[in-house]
């Protein structure tokens, strides 16, 4: 065992320095967490994904054969190649109170706060367990946790329910939009465009495709409706594409990338099924890019009410982003958000998380732990 201590923003500003851009190895920033966990008398699982240069990791404060609490979170952050950054992305910056780097708000402040609570957890002797559950790849679409959630039923008790740090002003969050997200790709073959007859256009092989999502998006309008979410149904988008070398050049291949987010009770996937119908009719391949479901947590449900006695915060019905919180109540887990900052600061050059947010956290899972002794 070791007798380091980090405040929470130290904690946070070693987080912030692992490049732990999604989709890249993640051996450093989870050897880091491993090896603190191991220095205050925590075992940490290490459960490597499919990919096999990035893992999951689980650990567990307190007895893990009791059903207990999860604190749930992703180590992965977005690029942060943006013009606007005014200093390294990857080093904390404390600007007047505001803590800026890629990932403090989205979602390292919200582990930090969790790892930096840990050696007093372990303190307290708890009668139940805290669990912390770190992915991987959460912004690829929850690439990561189904595989944690996976190898939960051998590594504790079925827990009691999860909190999901996500940015949410420390408000409880009860429900969630989910998402699928499918990628088409139209091979044709090119020729001069002065001679269309020798080859076979693949941007206008996609159109008709194209064309079935815009009057799926239209139809959601006026379908099944939930006024929790804003807005209030679930909806279809065409988010990217591409094709062609030039005007001149007939194009031998075209993409476009589609994304469905539904409102709870509806299947995501089921919501691009037009779409994948046009697309098997036109000739043009889909790949499935990612999936996660709504989450919708019961307002009378004791993870609720729990919740909002720990944040002293009424909880907010629904919010139109997703989480992972949606894959741990189809795992059987109840979950809810609550995490601090403010979405709104994710995915931004000059991301932040102020000091008092990290403190509130650290006083929202300290009275978790004093709820867990029992």
């Amino acid at each position: 065992m070791t007798t380091e201590f980090l405040t929470p923003e130290a904690m946070l500003a070693r987080l912030v320095g692992f490049d732990s851009v999604v989709g890249r190895p993640n051996a450093p920033i989870v050897g880091f967490v491993r090896d603190w966990l191991a220095g205050h008398g925590v075992h940490a699982h290490v459960l490597p994904g499919p990919e096999g240069d990035r893992a999951n990791l689980f650990a567990s404060i307190g007895p893990a054969d009791r059903p207990g609490y999860v604190l749930s979170g992703h180590l992965d952050v977005v690029p942060a190649g943006e013009p606007g950054w005014q200093g390294d992305p990857f080093i904390l910056r404390d600007v007047a109170g505001r803590l800026i780097g890629r990932g403090a708000c989205d979602m390292k402040g919200f582990v930090a706060a969790a790892l930096a609570m840990v050696p007093e957890l372990v303190r307290m002797d708890l009668q139940a367990p805290i669990h912390l559950a770190l992915s991987y790849d959460e912004e690829a679409g929850c690439r990561g946790v189904p595989h944690l959630l996976a190898a939960l039923p051998g590594l504790c008790a079925p827990p009691e329910g999860a909190i999901i740090g996500e940015p949410s002003n420390l408000t409880p969050v009860l429900a969630h939009k989910g998402k699928a997200a499918i990628r088409l790709v139209a091979q044709g073959v090119a020729g001069h465009s002065s001679r269309p007859d020798l080859g076979a256009n693949a941007i206008h092989a996609m159109v008709p495709v194209l064309s079935a999502t815009v009057a799926q998006a239209e139809v959601l309008r006026t379908d099944a409706q939930d006024a929790r979410f804003e807005p209030p149904w679930s909806s279809l988008q065409i988010g990217r594409m591409s094709g062609g070398q030039a005007l001149n050049i007939i194009p031998e291949s075209a993409m476009a990338e589609i994304e469905a987010r539904a409102i709870a009770g509806v299947d995501p996937t089921a919501v691009l099924a037009p779409v994948i119908d046009a697309a098997r009719a036109a000739g043009v391949g889909v790949e499935h890019l990612a999936s996660y479901p709504a989450l919708a947590l019961d307002p009378d449900h004791p993870l609720a009410g729990m919740i909002a006695r720990l944040a002293g915060k009424t909880p907010l019905g629904a919010v139109s982003y997703g989480t992972e919180a949606g894959l741990f109540q189809a795992a059987g887990i109840a979950a809810v958000i609550c995490g601090p900052g403010e979405i709104g600061r994710a995915h931004k050059p000059e991301e932040y998380l102020t000091r008092d947010e990290l403190q509130a956290t650290c006083v929202l899972i300290r009275r978790l732990g004093e709820s867990q002794r029992g």
